[in-house]
């Protein structure tokens, strides 16, 4: 029987409180074993051997932990909920393709284990928690993917120091014991500036990154400066700050070509950042490559429909999704690794914005 406060009788009158605020990683904490392995000693799994089971159950009813009920609906084969929570208003979500691309992965995923999916979004930049609190209000999601959430959002924190199971969408450094999934956007932005040094020469070029407050836009910076660094022959860069929208990146495009004398090339972190320095680039009665260079990131489609097509660097954004609901769906089920850190690839895709291939 259970009293008001949560405390369960066991058969002989004693008692066992069970504490919501006990989470999975304290039971493993406590015997000295990853928290799958104690999901699986919990649920009887063969590969758990009977006395480290034996040891699971004897922590878990010393603190108190109640196994997560979504985790058990999960491992007996009915259906759940999952959230994916986009700290950004649904007008910015629900029109840029990337969440649109990282959505339809999502709910590939949720569709094939009959689980229903909740998109959390906020009402508008005002108010940066309220896509967090829906989803822990509710109770209605069994556990959360976060998405395009900034560096420095303590929500992200919150939400991951929950009982709720949490996939990151994105690199996080602070929170190594959280699951992730993402890019090597480091590695993608070296790549595309190391062609255009290298394959064409260009030694001026300017980086439109995204709000440096997100860890996708520092990395892609972080790329570009490492590439250029390391590029063998002198190169000058400056950097204009947009926030991956089509307009901030004609608004940088205007400040790189006021500012930058001769500039060569401009390298932008997303492809409609790029599309938005086309525009200005060819306002100005400049040609696109034979006077200004051009590359973008992501590949979602506007980098294809431009005249000329932009190079730029494929990120696989509905692969991300599909990823990042697999390794949810482990850890609600207790077969996830401790922790999961995913890294899918990337493709370079080299179009004509930067012009032909002369031999350097």
């Amino acid at each position: 029987m259970t009293d008001t406060a949560g405390t369960r009788r066991t058969g002989n009158g004693t008692a066992a409180t069970g504490r919501t605020d006990v989470r999975l990683k304290d039971v493993a904490t406590a015997v000295g074993v990853s928290q799958s392995a104690v999901s699986m000693a919990l649920s009887d799994h063969p590969r758990i051997s009977e006395p480290t089971k034996r040891a699971v159950r004897a922590a878990a009813a010393r603190l108190g932990y109640v196994p997560n009920s979504a985790g058990r609906a999960l491992r007996a084969g009915r259906s759940t909920s999952i959230a994916l929570v986009v700290p950004q208003t649904g007008r910015h979500v629900f029109g840029h393709p990337y969440f649109m691309h990282l959505l339809v992965g999502v709910t590939t995923e949720a569709n094939a284990r009959d689980a229903a999916l909740m998109v959390s979004t906020n009402p508008d930049e005002s108010h940066g928690v309220a896509a967090y609190e829906r989803v822990l209000r509710s109770g209605a999601a069994s556990g959360a993917i976060i998405a395009s959430a900034s560096i420095s959002d303590p929500n992200v924190n919150r939400m991951v120091d929950t009982a709720l199971p949490v996939v990151l969408v994105g690199r996080f450094a602070h929170l190594p014991h959280a699951a992730s999934v993402g890019v090597d956007d480091i590695a993608g932005a070296a790549a595309v500036t190391r062609h255009l040094v290298r394959d064409h020469g260009l030694t001026r070029i300017a980086h439109i990154s995204g709000p440096l407050d997100h860890q996708t836009a520092v990395d892609r910076y972080e790329g570009f400066r490492g590439a250029l660094a390391g590029a063998g022959r002198p190169c000058t860069h400056s950097l204009a700050v947009g926030d991956f929208s089509e307009e901030s990146g004609r608004a940088g495009a205007r400040q790189v070509l006021d500012s930058m004398a001769d500039v060569q090339a401009i390298f932008a972190a997303n492809d409609e950042m790029a599309y938005g320095a086309m525009l200005e680039i060819r306002s100005r009665g400049l040609r696109v490559p034979e006077d200004v260079a051009l590359a973008g990131y992501d590949d979602f489609g506007v980098s294809r429909l431009t005249t000329p097509g932009i190079t730029t660097v494929r990120v696989p954004a509905e692969d991300l999704g599909r990823t990042a609901a697999t390794v949810l769906f482990d850890l609600l089920g207790g077969t996830a690794p401790d922790p999961v850190h995913t890294v899918l690839p990337f493709d370079l895709v080299i179009r004509d914005s930067c012009g032909s291939h002369p031999d350097h």
